[in-house]
């Protein structure tokens, strides 16, 4: 089965939310597999990447599990994320019971993805409307340290109280139809009880109404900022309007910091973050790179009560094609946190960026970074110069008991 896909409704501030910061897989992986297995009614799962790895497999133990005592399931995986997972692997959910569906499947020409662009980054779960999970964290071995040196470090968040209802309604709206969704729509805001002190916005990016929801929020608390910025992003290229927000922080004596790969999972990350090195310096903004193993996360934090966590990173990607979903929010003891966490990092796993005193020597590299700068004005106009087409939303069908071995899920369910 096939469908568009329809932007999900937008979000507002929510008071009276509790958060838990989960750092990497040890904290989050545990945390999400025993939400699902105490379920008692749904869980809604979605996410970028899941590998039929030992946290794939675990992830399917305890969907499968939930889904055999009745719970009902709905999983969605972006069709590029995750493009090798067997027939048997989802087969064996979908007969349980699990609604198991692909985000935009897109075909293959010679053994490479086509479907490169656009795509669903979201990682969020939400287990009985109650309690949910949002952040950059996939679900592949990658995200543990016995990983080894490429294991990632990453962030995530436990979340409890009202926001979970938007959470919750914008999960099942992304994959049931119009009228299947009115029978289930979830109960409104005030239906959920408070559990803490924090107020919280859920942001989502989108190509069709919420194009830049994520990028504005984060330029209005650069904007409002009067102390301290820091931010930690795998991937850092963001656009003219950000890094100006940025510099002018630093300039009127805000302390702004930001982290970003020293170990790259790939290594254009570094270099592209690395041209806009000294326009970010020369404004007073100090950069330090996490050089103990890939940086994945994708947080930020400005003054002691603004905090953001979620899927987006700040590159042309995460923030003028893939479709991505943030919480922001606004919470002292939280932000306080967060900031030990990342204060951590750059004490013990961080090297600072000396910046490069102006010389006739280094002329070429200046005019490099302005030109990148400047250039990078123009690319959210770009964006919407680049291919587009009707993603779709397409539900794995059981797979006859002969093909069971004979190829993989991206294929039997496209």
């Amino acid at each position: 089965m096939k469908r568009p896909f329809r932007a999900p409704r937008s979000s507002r501030w929510v008071p009276g939310n509790h958060f838990e910061l989960l750092e990497n897989g040890e904290e989050f992986f545990p945390r999400v597999f025993s939400a699902i297995a105490q379920a008692r009614r749904e869980v809604m799962l979605e996410t970028f990447i899941l590998f039929d790895d030992k946290i794939g497999k675990e992830l399917h133990a305890a969907l499968l599990q939930a889904a055999q005592r009745g719970v009902e399931v709905h999983v969605l995986v972006d069709g590029f994320g995750s493009p090798d997972l067997s027939d048997q692997f989802v087969g064996s959910l979908v007969e349980a019971g699990v609604q198991f569906r692909i985000f935009d499947p897109g075909r293959s020409f010679m053994g490479q993805r086509l479907n490169m662009l656009r795509r669903m980054h979201r990682k969020i779960v939400v287990v009985d409307g109650e309690l949910g999970f949002i952040g950059g964290i996939n679900y592949s071995a990658d995200h543990v340290a016995d990983f080894g040196p490429e294991a990632k470090q990453d962030y995530a968040v436990q979340v409890r109280g009202p926001i979970v209802a938007q959470m919750h309604h914008f999960t099942r709206e992304a994959v049931l139809d119009r009228a299947e969704h009115k029978r289930h729509r979830a109960a409104g805001v005030t239906g959920r009880p408070h559990a803490g002190t924090a107020h919280a916005m859920f942001v989502t990016r989108d190509n069709q109404q919420h194009t830049s929801d994520i990028e504005r929020h984060y330029r209005v608390a650069l904007r409002a900022a009067r102390s301290r910025v820091v931010i930690a992003n795998a991937y850092f290229f963001p656009g003219y309007r950000f890094i100006r927000e940025m510099r002018r922080a630093a300039k009127r004596g805000v302390d702004v910091r930001l982290i970003l790969q020293g170990q790259p999972d790939m290594p254009i990350v570094k270099t592209a973050a690395s041209l806009l090195y000294d326009h970010l310096q020369r404004a007073g903004v100090r950069v330090y790179e996490y050089c103990d193993r890939p940086l994945h996360g994708k947080v930020a934090l400005v003054d002691d009560n603004w905090s953001t966590v979620g899927s987006s990173n700040l590159d042309p990607l995460s923030l003028s094609l893939n479709l991505e979903a943030n919480v922001i929010i606004q919470d002292r003891a939280f932000n306080a946190q967060l900031h030990s966490r990342l204060s951590h990092l750059m004490d013990n796993s961080c090297k600072q960026i000396e910046a490069v005193a102006p010389s006739r020597w280094n002329g070429l590299r200046l005019l490099r970074s302005y030109a990148v700068f400047h250039l990078m004005r123009w690319f959210p106009a770009w964006a919407g110069w680049l291919p587009k087409h009707q993603p779709t939303i397409t539900l794995a069908k059981p797979v006859p008991s002969d093909a069971a071995t004979d190829g993989s899920a991206g294929g039997a369910a496209a």
